[in-house]
């Protein structure tokens, strides 16, 4: 369901811009359906979109889908959003046996910060490269290295721009917290956020967020969004602070208990 507080064709954009930003060299249509298939730890970039209702029966489709995604060694993930199509999937897919994974809220603040938070003492902002970034990220999540090389390739092939920053210990060089933003006219996403252990509980998320999010909305950005799990408190929570709201929910499908 759609937050009624905001407009739904700012929510459409909002998803059409996710899809844009986690666009992977690996994808393909299939009757309406846009598959991805990605070896990379984002399931956004490898999973179905089910973005239009198409001709063949449903359960043609799903095998067409289902020699792709077998193909590419991986499991087979349904996303389900507001947008999903046809209407009614998700309840076809439960009666059929396919399990619901991975609650998902996107969050929206319609205005962001002119002016970021100070950067702590100590800590420098840095932007890297995509390969750096991807590097970066994957040994602070603990990433193996296939996902890393192919978060390096979708980064650096996406068809939406992606600035990646850290926050860095002066003294050491060690990598406090990451994040990146992606804009497409005048919205910006929040991906990959994360926080070295030992570095939490220190806001570091917060500014590193606001100071991301003044820069893009200094470029033109008004609009912000970012998708995060359900069940993430703490992260929700930063991100209230930030000025976001729940805009609506996604879930995945599958019929492989056990996939992730």
């Amino acid at each position: 369901m759609l937050n009624p507080a905001y407009p739904a064709s700012l929510l459409s954009r909002v998803e059409d811009a996710g899809l844009n930003a986690s666009a992977p060299p690996q994808q393909r249509w299939v009757d309406g359906w846009l598959l991805r298939f990605s070896p990379g730890k984002a399931k956004r970039a490898r999973c179905i979109n089910a973005v239009a209702d198409g001709r063949l029966p449903l359960a043609e489709r799903l095998a067409l889908c289902e020699a792709v995604y077998r193909e590419a060694g991986l499991p087979m993930f349904v996303r389900i959003t507001p947008f999903t199509q046809p209407m009614g999937l998700d309840a076809t897919l439960a009666a059929a046996g396919f399990h619901s994974i991975d609650d998902t809220r996107v969050m929206v603040a319609p205005d962001g910060p002119d002016q970021a938070e100070a950067l702590p003492p100590g800590l420098a902002l840095e932007r890297l490269s995509p390969a750096d970034f991807a590097e970066q990220v994957g040994a602070l999540r603990g990433s193996p290295a296939g996902q890393r090389v192919a978060h390096a390739e979708r980064l650096a092939l996406s068809p939406v721009p992606y600035e990646g920053w850290v926050l860095r210990r002066r003294e050491d060089g060690h990598i406090a917290a990451c994040g990146q933003i992606a804009t497409e006219g005048d919205l910006v996403g929040l991906y990959d956020v994360f926080t070295h252990p030992d570095s939490r509980g220190q806001g570091l998320a917060r500014v590193l967020c606001g100071q991301l999010l003044a820069r893009a909305r200094s470029g033109g950005a008004r609009v912000a969004y970012l998708q995060v799990e359900g069940d993430n408190a703490p992260a929700r929570a930063v991100y209230r602070r930030l000025g976001f709201a729940d805009a609506y929910a996604y879930h995945y499908r599958t019929p492989e208990p056990g996939a992730h």
